[in-house]
């Protein structure tokens, strides 16, 4: 195998696995029970160079990317019986293309897990050229932009490593994909008070979603690093209404894990030993490598 299970920890619906690869980095995945069934949240990278404001998965900057067998390792190692597969734990999944694409392969092989492609889903911040080509694989998987902004200034606030992607084409390239392969989408959306839910979003966010087959899924803020308020229930209550009142369809996801740190946001790489300073001279290599055009 090409993951060493080092730890668990365990809350009420959540299982958090701290992994150890080959090369002495760790990652984690995360296992979630819900009435529909068990979720495992997996990660596609050791690090992010995304850099989100509110994200501890990218403290340290992106390490390396995890091979398709390390990442398929992590759904074979959990020890629960899953129904969805989730493309959202440490990394971006598509900065980390190819594996990612392997990876959903081996796990729907009939001759391997013969997982559902209905039960696999991949979140991404929207890596434009990436994101088209997504759009041309012959997947049907489904798809999450973690959007949190309606416009350039904010977006790039929040995530400063999409700068160079345009958030209107992004918003386009991923309604394409959702027509493209009949999927409804969903977008994720992190509800910060005074940043993000000002009536100029509520309407931008009509304007792109409304009379499209697309879900906004509002989350709340799981502290972890950043100055931001969090919203309360009743603020993620009120922005819902107003949003369906607009004409769209609107969920606030319940978060799990924040009492294990396990939560969206919280996940983070660990570390056994300082890198040496072979490690550290293919670092910047590694990062560019990653990150692909």
């Amino acid at each position: 195998m090409d993951l060493k299970l080092l730890k668990t920890d365990k809350d009420q619906n959540t299982t958090k696995y701290l992994f150890e690869l080959n090369d002495g980095n760790r990652i984690e995945t995360v296992c979630i029970k819900r009435r529909t069934g068990i979720t495992v949240c997996v990660s596609t990278q050791v690090g992010c160079a995304v850099g989100c404001a509110f994200c501890a998965s990218g403290l340290h900057g992106l390490i390396r990317n995890l091979t398709a067998s390390e990442i398929v390792a992590q759904v074979l190692s959990v020890k629960e019986r899953i129904n969805r597969i989730v493309f959202m734990g440490i990394g971006e999944p598509l900065h980390n293309y190819l594996s990612l694409i392997e990876s959903i392969h081996i796990l729907r092989d009939r001759n391997g897990l013969n997982f559902p492609t209905d039960g696999i889903t991949v979140s991404t911040v929207g890596v434009l050229n990436r994101l088209k080509r997504l759009r041309e694989e012959h997947l049907k998987i489904q798809l999450v932009l973690s959007l949190h902004a309606t416009n350039q200034s904010v977006r790039n606030r929040l995530i400063p490593g999409m700068k160079r992607n345009n958030i209107e084409e992004t918003v386009k390239a991923f309604l394409s994909y959702g027509k493209r392969h009949n999927r409804k989408v969903t977008v994720a959306y992190l509800l910060f008070p005074g940043i993000n839910d000002r009536i100029s979003d509520k309407k931008q966010l009509a304007k792109w979603f409304r009379d499209e087959n697309v879900r906004i899924n509002l989350l709340p803020f799981n502290k972890t690093i950043g100055t931001f308020r969090c919203a309360t229930a009743e603020q993620l209550q009120t922005f819902k209404k107003d949003l369906e009142a607009l004409g769209l369809e609107v969920t606030i996801r319940k978060t799990e894990g924040r009492n294990i740190q396990a939560a969206c946001g919280q996940l983070v790489i660990k570390h056994k030993n300082k890198f040496n300073s072979e490690a550290n001279m293919k670092e910047k290599y590694n990062q560019k490598k990653c990150l692909g055009d």
